[in-house]
């Protein structure tokens, strides 16, 4: 089973799909996490998208979908796999229904998180992180005592957790991706969607329910 994770930043879609993807037995690709493993490992495609971020482009979409084929190709992902971030913009949503038809494997599934925005700012601006170990924590004030992993940090606000920042990041998140929603509904695709609102749990119970698992 191949799912396409979709949802705003803070939506908990990489936390979900981590869970989902343990449930079917397949794994969760990540756009950062290929482009990453490709770059270290020093593969042809690796080798282009470092290039491409040396010089301080962005990695064009063509080799993207590249290490993305390499990784669906790949024996871990036989049975499916759950899609992180490889979508983005519909010219990634064509790209990746073309990878996939000539791998010929197909789609099962768009998985949609849902949230209201003022719950979304509500829910990010209450993290703060640890300025030494970099653990998140929720319901902490900045400028807190953090003694996690016997060193002493000091709790921050980081700056894209700022209220402002959360909104300009929803509003970049809606300019990208109502298009790509556009595109799947017109490409006839199964999009599903799940209120992210809730516990992890209830959050997970609904997306099952909603996948028919």
């Amino acid at each position: 089973m191949i799912i396409v994770l979709l949802g705003p930043p803070g939506a908990g879609k990489g936390t979900q799909g981590e869970r989902l993807a343990a449930r079917l037995d397949v794994p969760k690709i990540a756009t950062g996490d290929v482009l990453r493993a490709a770059v270290r490992d020093g593969t042809p495609l690796g080798l282009e998208a470092k290039a491409a971020m040396d010089r301080g482009d962005l990695v064009p979409d063509a080799v993207i979908m590249g290490i993305m084929k390499d990784a669906l190709a790949s024996p871990s992902a036989a049975k499916g796999a759950i899609l992180d971030g490889v979508v983005r913009t519909t010219p990634q949503a064509d790209g990746l229904s073309q990878t996939l038809a000539s791998l010929g494997k197909t789609l099962d599934a768009v998985l949609l998180f849902e949230i209201d925005e003022d719950e979304l700012v509500r829910r990010l601006s209450g993290r703060t992180t640890c300025d030494v170990c970099q653990r998140p924590f929720f319901g902490r004030q900045p400028g807190e005592a953090c003694e996690e992993g016997g060193q002493t940090g000091t709790l921050v606000r980081r700056k894209d957790d700022e209220p402002e920042a959360i909104r300009k990041r929803m509003q970049v998140y809606r300019d990208q991706t109502a298009p790509v929603i556009d595109w799947y509904a017109h490409q006839g695709a199964n999009m599903v969607r799940v209120d992210a609102l809730g516990s992890l749990e209830e959050v997970e119970a609904r997306m099952q329910s909603a996948l028919g698992l």
